[in-house]
């Protein structure tokens, strides 16, 4: 934690000069994405099987599966996916299919049980996904249950959240995926929280709105009224930990960090500076005093769409209706400014983008989240294995 401590101190250092010269992280040139990346559909296809296919996912968070039997059954970009709790405490994920004939398992959402009846025929699951009954066996015929086994996902959960990769068998391994990151989200003791809520929104191309959350360019223009008032527009500072990013945008009030010994800075998120913690492909996480907001952003059914979970916790669970009330009225707040500003913002870039007028997006230098981003796109996307893992700011 020590170390943690210093890291964020150091960033705010960052921040306050920033703040101080009215300057801000830089990489060391423009950079230019074709518009064709936001747009074609083989290429889309490819992100779909080398990324979202292949890399671990963060689908739920233990809180969110808290006891033994808990479940989430949700549709992952078409597939129906299926988290358990078994009784030996493990998480497990599955994909949400009966092997008799295909049919979903479990519906949409979440619940608490130790086995699954499938409501086309009744064939009965554990919830370790080995099969245990089959309706009226003695008619149906010989079979070994062993291989009728729901199909497992390579599955982790660590630092209080469950990891999921979508394609059977391959080796998952988080901590070394988040590197450094780790440290950090484990410092958040995220599985004391109390879960909230989600809400969904559509949005553009999974990549348009990956963009919007990568810079504080925007802030002055798109938030006026909103994130502007608390914190200035093209200040942030950036840290890579693989191809993850955490990102630091200061608050107006961050001067009063001077008034503070310079050990304490790095104890001061939200009071004068906040982190937003962003995990590639798919993952943004934004910390406030009083709750967390974070986004799981998938692609669509099509290339110009995604689709957005929003996620709403909080440090406490609520004690009465009085409580739960005021939860409520702060998600959907958060949830508005997102939909109404950003992501409302991000259907005319899409737009624009088809319009044909341009060819290439340009990224300036002061935006150096987002070309690191492209850069890590192109890297998994590259299956020969000459792609040189991108370096930030370079």
């Amino acid at each position: 934690m020590t170390d943690l401590i210093k890291a964020y101190g150091d960033a705010a250092e960052k921040m306050l000069h920033f703040v101080e010269t009215k300057t801000t992280d830089q990489a060391s040139s423009v950079f230019e994405v074709p518009v064709a990346n936001y747009m074609d559909p083989v290429l889309w296809q490819k992100e779909l099987d080398l990324i979202f296919k292949r890399l671990p996912l963060m689908l739920a968070l233990t809180i969110e599966l808290p006891k033994v039997n808990d479940y989430k059954a949700m549709d992952v970009m078409g597939l129906p996916v299926l988290i358990t709790r078994g009784k030996d405490g493990q998480a497990r994920a599955f994909l949400n299919v009966c092997k008799h004939r295909a049919m979903h398992m479990v519906k949409e959402g979440k619940g608490n049980c130790s086995r699954f009846a499938c409501q086309y025929h009744g064939w009965t699951y554990a919830n370790d996904g080995e099969l245990i009954g089959i309706a009226e066996s003695s008619t149906f015929g010989d079979v070994d249950k062993k291989t009728l086994a729901m199909t497992e996902l390579p599955c982790q959960e660590v630092a209080g959240m469950i990891f999921v990769i979508l394609t059977p068998g391959l080796e998952i391994d988080v901590p070394t995926f988040l590197g450094g990151m780790l440290d950090d989200l484990a410092a958040l003791k995220l599985e004391t929280w109390y879960y909230h809520k989600a809400k969904t929104m559509i949005g553009a191309n999974w990549k348009v709105s990956y963009d919007g959350y990568l810079e504080g360019y925007h802030f002055q223009a798109a938030h006026t009224n909103t994130v502007a008032t608390r914190s200035p527009s093209n200040r942030a500072s950036y840290e890579a930990f693989g191809p993850h990013i955490r990102l630091g945008f200061p608050q107006n009030s961050i001067t009063r960090l001077k008034d503070l010994p310079r050990e304490e800075w790095g104890k001061q998120e939200n009071h004068g500076y906040d982190f937003i913690r962003i995990l590639f492909p798919n993952f943004s996480f934004f910390l406030a005093p009083e709750m967390c907001q974070y986004a799981q952003l998938f692609p669509g059914p099509t290339p110009d769409r995604n689709i957005t979970v929003m996620n709403y916790i909080y440090p406490t669970a609520p004690q009465n209706d009085e409580e739960l009330k005021a939860l409520d009225e702060m998600s959907d707040f958060f949830f508005n400014v997102v939909e109404e500003e950003d992501y409302f913002l991000g259907l005319k870039v899409q737009n624009g983008l088809e319009s044909g007028a341009m060819k290439h997006i340009t990224f300036g230098r002061n935006e150096p989240g987002n070309q690191y981003f492209h850069k890590w796109v192109d890297y998994y996307l590259d299956e020969t294995g000459k792609t040189p893992k991108p370096v930030l700011k370079a």
